[in-house]
């Protein structure tokens, strides 16, 4: 699929991006309350208050659970020191929320509950929290200090600051049609091709396009895109937005109407595209769902701004277990190192940019 269609909260944190992606939505964390019977070690210490062992452990295991593919860097020092950053910024946003944001933070806790629950059936939802010897108390406890410091900081966007961000990114919100063909690197029933096998194909498809074939009929022929093969490569009134792959956007951009590019290359393989109506949306045309996604994504940014610039000056202490420094699976200590603390613990997205269909 070569379009983000899930809502997420652009360059936000990964509990919260994860929280908010509703159908992979599995985590959670003890009570805010003081937990009497905890014991361990204290790991980090805020103005404010602290975060043990136990709980730097708990909030571990909530990483593994909603994102088992983040499981192999999760005893590394880099990502060990993101979780207990995290867990101290969302702990001290939370407290300091205005009393409107706890109320609609609790509100959007239970919602995102039954929501998961209807669609992961309530079975599986009480199971995959038992494998993880957690609860939904702990998850609803979790969400509702996620959601609450993602209302407040979301509440402090101004409607300037949404029509600026608009302005810097206004080409995400252009509205094509086009027609597209996929020679996918990987193809029918996890089949592989080679580049060059793959680009040799393209070239003979484009050829053939050259020559007057009919675009449509070539896509059903060859495409691998497999969301538009049986309609022959068409996607219609997508904002550009809405696009995982840079390349591709950059064609849909650029190319003049009508021509049929020539192949390029991404990370699935070969694409030949041809742009049939490119339309910019202008401000007082966006829908009130795109002007939302860019008020959350605006205030998920306020979030990583605060873990950035201010959490500094609100820690006073971390001192954290010592861990490997070597992932589960990897062979050498240059693969051991994560990428940026904001960067490692995103999903892929989780996400869905401010575009949304023209439809």
């Amino acid at each position: 699929m070569l379009f983000n269609k899930k809502k997420a909260w652009k360059g936000i944190t990964l509990t919260i991006a994860a929280a908010m992606a509703v159908s992979m939505l599995a985590a959670c964390e003890k009570k805010e309350s003081v937990d009497k019977s905890d014991s361990s070690k204290v790991v980090a210490t805020y103005k404010g208050g602290e975060i043990t062992e136990k709980e730097l452990e708990s909030q571990k295991k909530i990483i593994s659970f909603m994102s088992p593919e983040y499981a192999q860097f999760i005893n590394l020092s880099d990502f060990q020191d993101y979780i207990v950053k995290q867990k101290i910024a969302f702990e001290y946003l939370s407290n300091k929320a205005d009393d409107a944001s706890k109320k609609e933070g609790e509100k959007q806790a239970s919602q995102l509950i039954d929501q998961n629950k209807k669609s992961m059936g309530e079975d599986q939802f009480k199971k995959q929290l038992e494998t993880q010897k957690l609860t939904e108390d702990d998850l609803k406890q979790y969400l509702v200090q996620a959601m609450t410091a993602m209302t407040d900081m979301t509440s402090k966007v101004t409607e300037d600051d949404i029509k600026n961000k608009y302005e810097s990114t206004k080409q995400d919100y252009t509205v094509a049609t086009l027609h597209h063909v996929l020679i996918g690197l990987q193809y029918g029933d996890k089949k592989e091709r080679t580049k060059e096998e793959a680009l040799k194909i393209a070239k003979d498809v484009k050829s053939q396009l050259d020559k007057g074939a009919d675009f449509a009929e070539m896509a059903k022929r060859y495409s691998d895109d497999s969301s538009t093969k049986e309609n022959g490569g068409l996607y219609e009134n997508f904002t550009i937005g809405q696009y995982n792959i840079n390349e591709l956007k950059e064609q849909v951009l650029t190319l003049p109407l009508n021509k049929i590019s020539d192949p390029f290359e991404t990370t699935l393989g070969y694409h030949i595209v041809k742009v049939d109506s490119r339309k910019e949306t202008p401000y007082d045309k966006l829908t009130k769902e795109q002007k939302d996604i860019i008020k959350q994504n605006l205030g998920a940014a306020k979030i990583d701004n605060f873990m950035q610039n201010e959490l500094k000056d609100i820690i006073q202490k971390i001192d954290l277990p010592k861990t490997t420094e070597t992932p589960a699976g990897s062979t050498g200590s240059d693969q051991s190192k994560t990428d940026d603390t904001t960067g490692v613990p995103y999903k892929e997205e989780v996400s869905k940019t401010e575009g949304t269909s023209g439809k």
